[in-house]
């Protein structure tokens, strides 16, 4: 009697194990996948970094810098990450599995858990190249971002649009933000575009060092791309030297989580971004245009069961 009483006890503590397993584990660690250094996404996921490990007792709490979009969506699949910034349109290939944006199998595992602010693509020329539009690029040094990042996804598919290919360029680096101004001051680069938020460093850096011309992307273009690309406006004085709007493409950048995640994390993740709002924006001036109305617009993928229950919460769904 002894032993069946002792068989029964280890049998439920057996089951109980499994079932634990089969359920996403209650976070005590959470590594935010941002973009590089002199990018937005960085400074944001350092403020959320701070945001979280100020208000959640006992996690702990990490930000990596990363190639970007389409790394932060392969990471997240992997379970090398809890919470991650990325495009909307690389969200949307990762969900399709499209190979050629860099996702070899639909990525199942990603969960949505806010839309962001948008990324403006700011195509940047040094003054004296003589580049004043999208066709003035040909035969010249261009920098599309770094290779099958989130930006290099938006250049390829923008010059495509346009009727055009890296084959158009004299030269095509594939460069992080801080690397292509490098280059541009020392005169080894005429142009660069950058798919980041308005007053990105990297671009910041690189106007009040030298004079540059903002390259605008033309409607019809935008037009061709379709969603998740719309039609925006680089204001004037962004940028030192920039003395009126500039039409350009923007997309919009999503916060996206994962399945390991439980519930009831991602239902204080998502909290605790929208009641410390202040904090994002004194971080960078892109998370201004950080709006909780937009939060579930356009998502790309699934949303985080968390996330949806702070939504239904507030009323928004």
């Amino acid at each position: 009697m002894v032993f069946s009483k002792a068989r029964r006890v280890i049998m439920c503590a057996t089951l109980a194990g499994f079932a634990v397993a089969a359920m996403p584990a209650k976070a005590d660690f959470i590594n935010i996948l941002t973009g590089g250094t002199s990018g937005v996404y960085y400074p944001i996921g350092v403020a959320l970094s701070k945001i979280y490990a100020d208000a959640m007792p006992g996690v702990r709490t990490q930000v990596q810098s990363t190639k970007a979009s389409v790394e932060n969506l392969n990471l997240l699949q992997q379970g090398r990450g809890e919470l991650a910034i990325a495009l909307g349109d690389s969200v949307k290939s990762a969900v399709q599995g499209d190979e050629e944006a860099g996702f070899k199998e639909p990525l199942d595992k990603l969960r949505g858990i806010a839309a962001l602010y948008p990324n403006y693509v700011q195509i940047v020329a040094a003054k004296g190249s003589n580049i004043h539009t999208l066709a003035d690029l040909k035969g010249k040094r261009v920098s599309v971002g770094a290779p099958k990042s989130g930006t290099e996804l938006n250049a390829r598919r923008i010059f495509e649009a346009a009727g055009m290919s890296y084959k158009d360029f004299a030269k095509t680096e594939y460069l992080p933000y801080a690397e292509s101004v490098e280059l541009m001051k020392n005169r080894q680069l005429d142009a660069t575009l950058q798919s980041a938020g308005l007053g990105v460093a990297s671009l910041k850096d690189l106007s009040s060092s030298m004079e540059i011309t903002m390259v605008a992307i033309p409607a019809d273009v935008i037009k061709k791309l379709g969603p998740p690309y719309v039609e925006g406006v680089i204001p004037a004085n962004t940028y030192t030297g920039q003395d009126k709007d500039v039409p350009t493409a923007a997309i919009v950048n999503f916060l996206v989580s994962t399945t390991a995640v439980s519930d009831d994390e991602a239902y204080k993740m998502t909290k605790l971004l929208w009641e410390n709002l202040p904090a994002l924006r004194s971080a960078h001036k892109a998370a201004d245009a950080i709006k909780f109305e937009n939060a579930i617009k356009g998502m790309p993928v699934p949303l985080h069961p968390g996330a949806a229950k702070y939504y239904k919460e507030k009323g928004l769904m």
